[in-house]
């Protein structure tokens, strides 16, 4: 009389471990799609000294994976139809612990160069799918996984960056030794996701098999789309530009290399807590104007303040936080379109991998452009107006990708 119930609780139980599992395999995934890349930029000296490379070449380190961002993105969807989202992120993950391993072995460059590349991909298959497996798997707690998403990804990608260095210098690891300590996150990665290849591949076919009347028409076609690819893309860029130049612009003032990696440290932990709240908030409202609002308004008002003329740390820490909070406000408002401006977990990868491509390729030539600018110019005038112009529109664009309405389909 009691099996039906014991057997109803044990599956209930089991659901429950796949979902917790599930969870788990989401932040890990997520530590590792920014701590490759924020973990080698301090070791960049190290790394020139050692092979040798140039600075031109040291610099491309961190900008290789942003252009396989920008050229694999739009391919991503497709493929998740193909092998179905679990799978995939597995391969996803094989790519990061394989190129984790390369990057750093022997003296030869080709090895860093590949490794590099490697790792570029697989971070650019798990920025897009993230997304669409928290639409499909969550579809009533989309603020909260893609809060814990991406406070997961952005605590880890400032940790790495404050102690790569220190791992290298005062523990002797070298920056080979270093790159090996980050890497057993992409192993542990790895492990916890085999959990998820035990599911049942059906639920990917079926979901598959009944395509939408509208499954024909190209997110590249779509205003709304356009309109998040836009606010993806600037947030990026200035995310970027940021973390080259800000320093820079801090020494400028008269300050020393110290004081500016202060102030970028400063910008990336504003981040962090607004990556977790913003997310949140924005799943329980239908129209996230007045959040996309404040977005622009930080962003904007720290560019200004970029722009005038004071030497003085208290006010150029105010301006850093202003950054950090916009910037978390805007990257959190943009990984929200991909799940809240959709219908279908395969609409959200598409947006997504259209949207990443955009802004990856303004966020790779963001930091050169501004670069040759001050180069050519002597001054960051000019390269901070360009800078201020994209930020108003963002505003604009993000007004439409932050209104209650679907792909497509109309408002509600």
């Amino acid at each position: 009389m009691n099996e039906q119930p014991d057997l109803l609780n044990t599956e209930l139980e089991k659901a429950r471990k796949l979902k917790i599992s599930l969870v788990l395999g989401i932040i890990f995934v997520a530590i590792n799609l920014r701590m490759p890349i924020t973990s080698i930029s301090p070791l960049l000296e190290l790394i020139r000294k050692d092979l040798p490379i140039s600075n031109t070449l040291a610099g491309f380190l961190t900008t290789l994976p942003l252009i396989a961002f920008a050229v694999i993105s739009p391919f991503v969807s497709k493929l998740s139809r193909k092998l179905g989202v679990e799978q995939l992120v597995f391969y996803t993950l094989l790519f990061l612990v394989f190129g984790s391993f390369i990057r750093p072995f022997g003296d030869n460059l080709a090895f860093l160069l590949t490794g590099t590349l490697l790792i570029g991909i697989g971070i650019a298959v798990g920025n897009v799918i993230l997304p669409s497996i928290i639409k499909k798997e969550f579809p009533f707690q989309l603020g909260l996984l893609t809060g814990i998403y991406s406070i997961s990804m952005n605590l880890f990608a400032a940790i790495a960056s404050g102690l790569s260095f220190p791992l290298a210098n005062n523990f002797r690891l070298g920056w080979r030794g270093t790159l090996y300590v980050f890497s057993a996150f992409t192993v542990l990665a790895l492990l916890i996701w085999l959990f998820q290849l035990s599911k049942k591949p059906k639920k990917v076919a079926s979901t598959n098999s009944k395509k939408p009347a509208h499954a024909h028409q190209s997110v590249w076609k779509s205003k709304l789309a356009w309109q998040i690819a836009v606010v993806m893309g600037v947030q990026s860029a200035v995310f970027y530009i940021n973390v080259a130049w800000l320093p820079v612009i801090v020494q400028d003032r008269g300050f020393t290399a110290a004081d500016g990696g202060f102030m970028l440290s400063l910008m990336q932990f504003g981040i962090i807590p607004i990556t977790f709240i913003v997310p949140i908030i924005a799943g329980k409202t239908k129209d996230q104007r007045v959040l996309m609002s404040l977005a622009s308004f930080f962003i904007c008002g720290g560019i200004v303040g970029l722009m005038l003329p004071i030497a003085n740390l208290v006010y150029l820490s105010i301006i850093s936080i202003m950054l950090g909070v916009g910037g978390g406000m805007a990257f959190s408002l943009s990984m929200m379109f991909f799940s809240l401006r959709t219908s279908t977990p395969e609409e959200a990868a598409e947006t997504s991998g259209m949207a990443q491509s955009v802004g990856y390729l303004l966020a790779a030539f963001g930091p050169l452009l501004f670069g040759f600018l001050h180069d050519a110019l002597g001054n960051f005038e000019i390269s901070l107006f360009i800078l201020l112009a994209a930020g108003i529109g963002l505003f604009l664009a993000g007004l439409g990708a932050a209104k209650d309405q679907k792909l497509f389909g109309s408002s509600h």
